[in-house]
């Protein structure tokens, strides 16, 4: 159901309801009114009696009483005085004074205000007035019909206008509704007439201020999708870029072995082709490793960091290269009881970096020499013997498939990439600068603690 029928709908189920409830609100203060009113004449009428036609009455009721003078001519217009009805007594209940209908208002000997009552299987509200002296009971009745009547006259009178107006008044809240929806028509039929590819921000300018928290949730959703789709791009065009070469040694390579004519040549070319698809596997896992850093997010980050285990996975994976290059791997972690750096992220996406950094320490440390990861309470330190670098050196750190000149070892340069992409989705940060003696140390740390 679109939310113009649907508010229509609402409009109208609400708006009989809240008729209903005027009306009968009208209603009831229209009955205390006229019932205050028409009271108000009761009473008047009753003292009227008690101070103009009790001091004439006999001190004793005689046996008939008498009855009062017609005070309505014949032709009383609108007037009809047949629900009302006067009736005075004595002490004993004799009837002293009556008209028409008074002689069927009931006695009440010790009466006193309004009773309502029934009277010829009608209702009635009758006033009873006791006399000073208590010789005398003057009651005075009126039909509650008549009340009735006119309460009801009073609200027809201004529910009437109401249902006749009521079909101008539905063709005014449709075209309200449907004139307070157009931003909304409007937005749709923008976002309707964009290409594909077209992630710019809608303006809210003009824009009610209802819908400026959906669009500004909009545009912050094309943001995200067109820097996702940006670091896709860069992705593809990066892995085109760097399989090419590969590719291409390794096509020339497999031609040489085609055409080798001796076992010896033979041999190198696939030692060659071996070693290009080592290549090809490292980038093509790197490059894999990478893509699924930049498409984290924080919502993967809910545990708690236990270091034990990661380390001895990192020095695991590291284990055969430190010993095919004559290398020794230590771990050093924090004296006492403290604990190595605590952090709530993703035990998976940490084990890359650390991983990447223990690696190129071990790459690239001189044959012999020791590469040590320091795991302390506030920061991570991977320490590598192999000499200072320089500032190029420095800067280039972190760069998509920079891999400095003279380098003897294989790789594809995305390695400290991914390491400094995974810390940052954590929260962490990984500088580089000169360790003890010649060494150099890779840090990963909070950046709130870096010394100022």
């Amino acid at each position: 159901m679109s939310l113009q029928r649907r508010l229509m709908l609402y409009l109208l189920i609400c708006a009989p309801l809240v008729w209903a409830l005027a009306a009968w609100v009208s209603v009831d203060r229209s009955r205390h009114e006229v019932n205050e009113l028409y009271d108000t004449e009761l009473i008047r009428l009753a003292r009227q009696i008690q101070a103009t036609l009790l001091p004439s009455l006999p001190s004793n009721g005689g046996a008939d009483a008498a009855p009062l003078p017609p005070t309505v001519p014949a032709d009383s217009g609108e007037g009809d005085v047949r629900d009302m009805a006067v009736a005075v007594w004595d002490r004993e209940g004799h009837l002293l004074i009556t008209d028409r209908e008074g002689e069927s208002l009931p006695y009440r000997a010790n009466a006193v205000g309004f009773v309502d009552d029934t009277v010829g299987g009608r209702s009635w509200r009758i006033y009873y007035l006791q006399s000073t002296s208590g010789e005398r009971l003057v009651a005075v009745g009126q039909g509650a019909y008549e009340r009735d009547e006119v309460v009801f006259a009073l609200v027809a009178s201004q529910i009437v206008p109401w249902l006749l107006v009521l079909p101008l008044l539905l063709l005014a809240m449709a075209w309200s509704v449907r004139r307070a929806l157009n931003p909304i028509h409007a937005l749709t039929g923008d976002l309707l007439a964009r290409e594909g590819s077209d992630l710019k921000p809608v303006g809210d300018a003009h824009a009610p201020t209802e819908l400026r928290p959906l669009l500004g949730a909009m545009n912050s959703l094309f943001q995200r999708i067109d820097s996702l789709i940006a670091r896709e791009r860069r992705f593809t065009a990066d892995a085109a870029h760097e399989l090419r070469t590969p590719l291409a040694v390794l096509r020339a390579q497999w031609d040489v072995v085609k055409r080798s004519r001796s076992e010896d040549e033979r041999l190198r070319a696939q030692s060659q082709m071996d070693a290009g698809l080592t290549r090809m596997d490292r980038l093509v896992t790197q490059m894999l490793a990478l893509s699924r850093a930049e498409t984290a997010t924080a919502e993967l980050l809910d545990t708690e960091i236990a270091w034990t285990p990661v380390v001895e996975q990192v020095m695991g994976d590291c284990l055969d290269l430190a010993d095919r290059r004559g290398i020794e791997l230590a771990c050093e972690w924090p004296a006492g009881e403290a604990s190595a750096l605590p952090l709530i992220g993703n035990t998976h996406l940490l084990t890359v970096p650390l991983r990447n950094l223990v690696d190129n320490a071990a790459r690239y440390a001189p044959p012999g020499s020791t590469v040590v990861l320091r795991m302390g309470p506030t920061q991570i330190e991977v320490e590598n013997p192999g000499g200072p670098l320089s500032p190029e050196q420095l800067a280039g750190l972190g760069q998509r498939f920079h891999r400095p000149a003279g380098q003897e070892e294989g790789g594809s340069g995305l390695g400290v990439s991914i390491a400094q992409r995974i810390a940052t989705l954590h929260g962490l940060e990984i500088v580089y600068d000169a360790g003890k003696g010649h060494a150099v140390r890779a840090v990963v740390r909070f950046p709130q603690i870096t010394a100022t």
